[in-house]
């Protein structure tokens, strides 16, 4: 397996993580625990992607990420 697969594998399995953490009311949407599984998890997917060289999805995860950042540190100013 190559590195890129890893970390891609790695990260969405972060994502949905955090996804079944929220569907199961374990975690809330607004939790940091949420959005720090999904930062990490867009983040890597972005990475992976980047080493791909697949655009569409170094997009899609690079706004899930930069998102998610925001999110956080909105969660610290609460």
């Amino acid at each position: 397996m190559k590195f890129s697969d890893a970390l891609g594998f790695a990260g969405v399995a972060l994502l949905l993580l955090a996804f079944l953490l929220n569907l199961f009311k374990v975690v809330s949407h607004s939790s940091r625990v949420y959005i720090s599984l999904n930062l990490a998890g867009a983040s890597m997917a972005c990475a992976a992607s980047v080493l791909i060289h697949y655009m569409p999805f170094v997009i899609l995860e690079g706004t899930w990420a930069v998102v998610s950042f925001a999110a956080l540190i909105r969660s610290f100013r609460r």
